[in-house]
């Protein structure tokens, strides 16, 4: 499979696009970040450079090299050996299964393999509601998903996500990508566990809607955290970085970014928790070490490595951007290969909605 990446630092779109495209005459399927000032401008020249070809993209912070910018146009082109297509799943808060015969239709054009395809996708909302419908499709087919909530929406705007030049609010741009000629691994990359002799409780009431998490054994959440780690209630949001909240479901924690304690001692997430979920508090680990073990398992598993595609937590960014890492991590993960990344607001990956985390796709 063959990948190209355009990128360019432009504040006129059509200059951007221009520079960015460049070296990409044609393309199976075409995935693009945005500055948000030019999302709209850029998807339409797009759409209009390269008609017929199923284009997704949004706005956000890209990850390429060792540069994390927004103010940069990164235009992925999966040329000879990909089959891709493209659509969108609207109505993700009131009707998400709206669409979903497009996606089923989609699938069944592509006829993903074995362990040949993935779904890369990028949503602005109910996140959950998302996994579950796409899944509906995508399970069967055994296509795992892999995407991100936009991030960084400017203040006073609403988030978008684009597909074939046209532009959604509550919805999911997706694209099945098959790779013809090798394989497409996933992978996803947890820096925090369960500590030893941990406790764990049971959530006893929440508030999906707002992603609140009122009690843990019908004692209000925010004062067992503090309790639990020996810090005050004021402390709870900053300490997100060493202590996130995780959801146990069998032997795997996902991961629960806690940012708002609320009057009555809930904590607001930006992961929903249902009732009777069972909850533990996480700890931070070597990061530096679990990062090195993800790049070596990447090594070892996949072949000739053409691209890779990553996205991660604006938690995680912020954290390593903390620790003077950022620089080190990134250019650590283009040396494996042809990496563009970008930060989201939450991850998906298979069947699961989950924070600070990092998942990525490798195409051999």
């Amino acid at each position: 499979m063959q990948v190209k990446v355009g990128k360019s630092k432009n504040t006129s779109a059509e200059a951007a696009v221009k520079e960015a495209t460049g070296g990409i005459s044609s393309a199976a399927g075409i995935l693009f970040q945005s500055p948000f000032e030019l999302l709209e401008e850029v998807s339409a020249l797009l759409a209009e450079k390269y008609p017929g070809t199923p284009i997704i993209g949004t706005g956000g912070t890209s990850y390429i090299e060792a540069d994390a910018t927004d103010k940069i146009l990164i235009v992925v082109a999966f040329e000879s050996g990909a089959t891709c297509k493209a659509g969108a799943l609207r109505y993700l808060s009131s009707s998400p299964l709206y669409d979903i015969v497009g996606l089923e239709n989609a699938i069944s054009e592509v006829r993903p393999g074995s362990q040949d395809c993935v779904c890369l996708e990028f949503c602005t909302n109910d996140e959950e509601r998302l996994v579950t419908s796409m899944n509906v499709a995508l399970e069967k087919a055994k296509v795992p998903i892999l995407g991100g909530t936009v991030f960084g929406t400017p203040s006073g705007k609403t988030s978008k996500v684009c597909v074939n030049g046209e532009l959604y609010e509550d919805a999911c741009a997706y694209m099945l990508v098959k790779n013809n000629s090798g394989k497409i691994r996933t992978y996803s990359e947890n820096i925090y566990a369960m500590p030893e002799n941990a406790k764990t409780h049971v959530a006893t009431k929440v508030d999906l809607a707002k992603k609140e998490l009122c009690t843990l054994d019908n004692k209000p959440a925010a004062d067992v955290y503090a309790n639990e780690l020996g810090i005050s209630r004021s402390g709870i949001v900053d300490n997100v970085f060493k202590n996130p909240l995780g959801r146990i479901v069998g032997d795997d924690t996902y991961i629960i970014s806690q940012y708002e304690v609320s009057p009555n001692g809930g904590l607001v997430n930006y992961k929903k928790v249902c009732e009777n979920d069972t909850i533990c508090i996480l700890e931070l680990q070597d990061y530096r070490a679990i990062n090195e073990r993800t790049r070596d398992r990447i090594k070892s598993e996949c072949g000739k490595i053409s691209f890779i595609y990553s996205v991660n937590c604006i938690y995680r960014h912020l954290f390593f951007t903390n620790e003077r890492y950022l620089s080190t991590f990134l250019t650590d993960m283009a040396r494996l290969g042809n990496h563009v990344g970008i930060v989201g607001g939450g991850e998906q990956y298979k069947k699961q909605h989950v924070n600070q985390t990092m998942v990525c796709a490798v195409f051999e």
